[in-house]
């Protein structure tokens, strides 16, 4: 294998003799394939039929339906979507900007696999097809389109609703359509950090920087989902695609994955393709909560969790400078080589996005339909940015336990001008809303002072009510 080799101690012989004992059984605790994305092979598996809840993987269809508007035509990468009352009410994990704000799709996008904001789920959603609802259909044709087995979509985020359920085959085959459709799109699965001001946001990931060739996908994590994550690495040539689902905690998500690679990349070919796996025969996901008898906001903010290990050799490689410690396991037949994450944090180069559309835009406006959900009144002191908390039983994994409050560096960042070509921005109710008549000869009666002018303004009030309740 091409990772190198380490020689080891005693204490990180004991290191990795924990690991590996961590990899027999913890792996075979819940769903997990290994797939080649090029030949859509299944290398190794166990329950990836099992229908389960995708959490924030959900956004790579999201994704999918969103690129799939762009080839039609129906909408650019640089058309700009307007942030509706509904999409800013989302629970975080969520960027917080205001109603009204403007977000390029390709910014959006971007946003949605770094940070994995439900806000801008929502954006996306009702940008490309006038509401979530309307979007919700269109990830299941699409799904239909894509002969996925088990998924069902009711919204754009994969916050928990029990009859928002995939599987690890399906979260496979939306990987593979998304790097098989659109590649030019590939790098916004791996970008390691995002700079959105002055603030610097990096990826839920914890493979990409510190697996070999990890060059991406999407995490998630819900309580009742545990925490699930679509994998991509290259080595050599050679592509594989991992989903992990259901792990008691990212560190744990994390390491099962790369183990998962380690030993896909070490075999040849597969045993079947992704659509002979037989169905698992239940349409109901399994009825379970990782956040029991534990915070859910300590479990979410475990993202980057673990000390660091002083006894690891340390080795650079991968996108973005990968941080890990490698050893070869030396045993007859030729074992993969086990790739034991480091705790470290790897350095990226952020991508830069923006708030509000690109210069000299002069195309469309997409923004929700009209509707009582999406035209909730703000309140008079609304900001730019909304200083929501984490509330992590409900969310996907926070930004390495940060909070979603915007800093004031983001005051050049976010900019909401006004929507061009008569589009029409998205308004709350009090302003959608039709005013009711004056009732006849009220005005007068408001006009006029005195003791007298109350006397017949109330007269006059009554005499109106009066008629329209009898209409």
């Amino acid at each position: 294998m091409p990772f190198g080799v380490s020689s080891l101690g005693r204490s990180a012989a004991a290191g990795l003799a924990a690991s590996l004992a961590l990899w027999a059984t913890s792996v075979s605790a819940a769903p997990y394939l290994v797939a080649d994305a090029d030949s859509g092979q299944v290398l190794m598996q166990s329950d990836a039929t099992e229908v389960w809840y995708p959490a924030s993987l959900t956004k790579l269809m999201t994704v999918y339906v969103a690129l799939d508007a762009v080839r039609s035509g129906k909408l650019t990468m640089d058309t700009p979507l307007v942030v509706s009352a509904r999409a800013a009410r989302a629970p975080p994990s969520k960027m917080g900007f205001r109603p009204g704000t403007e977000v390029t799709l390709d910014n959006a996008l971007k946003m949605l696999m770094v940070k994995s904001p439900n806000d801008l789920a929502i954006t996306v959603a009702e940008g490309v097809s006038g509401s979530v609802e309307s979007f919700a259909d269109e990830m299941n044709a699409a799904g239909q389109r894509l002969g996925l087995h088990e998924s069902h979509f009711v919204n754009p985020n994969g916050l928990h609703n029990p009859d928002h359920v995939s599987s690890a085959r399906d979260m496979a085959m939306i990987a593979r359509a998304l790097l098989r459709e659109f590649p030019e799109h590939a790098d916004l699965f791996g970008i390691g950090e995002l700079q959105l001001g002055n603030q610097i946001i990096t990826n839920h990931n914890g493979l990409i920087g510190r697996y070999p060739g990890a060059d991406g996908m999407k995490t998630g994590f819900t309580c009742p989902a545990g925490f699930n994550v679509v994998a991509s690495a290259n080595h050599y040539g050679r592509h594989l695609l991992v989903v992990v689902l259901g792990s008691p905690t990212a560190k744990i998500r994390n390491q099962e994955a790369a183990d998962l690679f380690d030993r896909g990349f070490a075999m040849g070919g597969g045993s079947g393709s992704l659509d002979a796996l037989p169905d698992a025969g239940s349409r109901i996901a399994t009825n379970s909560n990782i956040c029991l008898h534990r915070s859910a906001a300590a479990l979410a903010a475990a993202e980057e969790e673990g000390a660091s290990q002083p006894e690891q050799s340390m080795v650079a490689g991968g996108r973005g400078g990968a941080i890990v410690s490698v050893v070869s396991i030396l045993t007859g037949g030729g074992e993969p080589t086990h790739t034991q994450l480091s705790d470290e944090r790897p350095h990226f180069d952020p991508v830069p996005v923006f708030i509000g559309p690109v210069a000299g835009w002069n195309g469309p406006v997409l923004a929700a339909r009209s509707t009582k959900s999406d035209t909730a009144a703000l309140p008079a002191d609304a900001k730019a940015y909304v200083g929501d908390k984490e509330t992590a039983s409900d969310s996907d994994e926070s930004a390495n336990g940060q909070e979603t409050d915007a800093p004031t560096v983001l005051k050049h960042a976010v900019r909401t001008p006004p929507l061009a070509h008569g589009a029409k921005p998205v308004r709350n109710a009090a302003l959608e809303g039709k005013s009711l008549k004056k009732p006849a000869g009220a005005k007068a009666a408001i006009a006029a002072s005195g003791k007298d002018a109350k006397v017949d303004k109330v007269n006059a009030l009554k005499k109106d009510v009066k008629s329209t309740t009898s209409n």
